[in-house]
């Protein structure tokens, strides 16, 4: 998934299976450049992998189509086939048009599990997801380095050694970023409710959040001397065994704070049987809480779910009841 992330949105070359049997035509989508569902079903092109254009809505989207919506309407073209419709209809023809690919949505209907799990509950498991898929990326990436001793860069694309630590140092510091507004949403959102359900859970929940800070920030220090000390050094191969350690040992410690917290304290949600307006309002307030996650990192964030998963996600953005806030949130995952 993060290898998809181009300006132009043409992606590379057309998909063909391992039996060769097969060629996918590029797909060309129409709609309105600040429109949702564009954004949407963009997003779930992406997932599929599938060559594709976007033509914003305009004359020239008028000379192809009759009678366009300037509102949301969205139009897919796949050779001569020409679809519109609901998010629905339009996920269902990607889906039947590209079987051999990942399916996109949710179940059923795409959208998140309604009346069956709290939201909450659902959000949280979806960034437990992420945030281990990344930590699980930087510790494979570390043991790299260890093995490499820092003589040479992982690929050309990545540059010198030099360089490919100041891009693990920010990738770091993106997933802590990440996982710092993760805990934040928890203690702010979250925690109140477990608190007034069984304050002794909630107490250890919290020393948990206060065990892996230091560890957390302790790998953030030993990537900053990871990145002064010189290359192929016996100092400089200690750091990076030291890096690849603490990042394994936080593995494991996310790994069972995540467990617990999912064994323990999301069904606690459930059994508390908010309202649709709580509910929604938690939501919102998560959006708020962890303003860089789902707004300069949301490409970041997104890339560590499985595409069915990340659809997922894009559901629980498009619950925001601040549509204009939902529309920015839309808007960067197709930049």
């Amino acid at each position: 998934m993060g290898n998809c992330w181009t300006k132009s949105e043409k992606l590379t070359a057309e998909i063909i299976p391992h039996d060769g049997a097969k060629v996918y035509p590029t797909v060309r989508l129409y709609g309105s450049p600040k429109s949702i569902l564009a954004a949407y079903i963009r997003f779930s092109l992406l997932q599929k992998s599938v060559s594709f254009e976007f033509i914003p809505s305009n004359a020239t989207l008028r000379e192809h189509i009759q009678g366009p919506d300037p509102d949301g309407h969205v139009t897919l073209r796949v050779g001569s086939e020409l679809v519109s419709g609901s998010r629905e209809t339009l996920l269902r023809f990607i889906d039947a048009r590209f079987p051999n690919l990942t399916p996109v949505g949710g179940g059923g209907g795409g959208g998140v599990e309604e009346g069956t799990t709290p939201v909450m509950v659902t959000v949280t498991r979806l960034q437990h997801k992420s945030m281990l898929w990344h930590v699980e990326r930087v510790l494979r990436w570390a043991e790299d380095l260890v093995t490499r001793g820092g003589k040479k860069a992982v690929d050309p694309s990545v540059g010198t050694p030099g360089m490919e630590i100041k891009k693990f140092a920010r990738s770091y510091s993106e997933l802590l970023e990440v996982m710092m507004e993760h805990a934040q949403m928890e203690e702010t959102l979250l925690f109140p409710f477990f608190d007034a359900a069984d304050r002794g859970l909630c107490k250890a929940a919290k020393e948990e959040h206060a065990r892996d800070l230091p560890l957390m920030n302790g790998i953030k220090e030993i990537i900053k001397s990871v990145g002064v000390l010189g290359s192929g050094s016996r100092d400089f191969q200690e750091a990076l065994y030291n890096l690849s350690a603490r990042l394994k040992l936080l593995l494991g410690q996310c790994k069972q704070h995540f467990r617990e917290e999912e064994v323990e304290l999301l069904p606690l949600m459930e059994a508390l049987e908010l309202s649709k307006e709580q509910e929604e309002s938690a939501l919102d307030r998560c959006f708020d809480v962890m303003q860089g996650t789902h707004g300069r990192l949301l490409k970041f964030f997104l890339e560590g779910l499985q595409p069915r998963d990340a659809m997922k996600y894009l559901d629980l953005i498009s619950m925001c009841s601040n549509k204009e806030k939902m529309e920015s949130m839309l808007q960067i995952i197709v930049k």
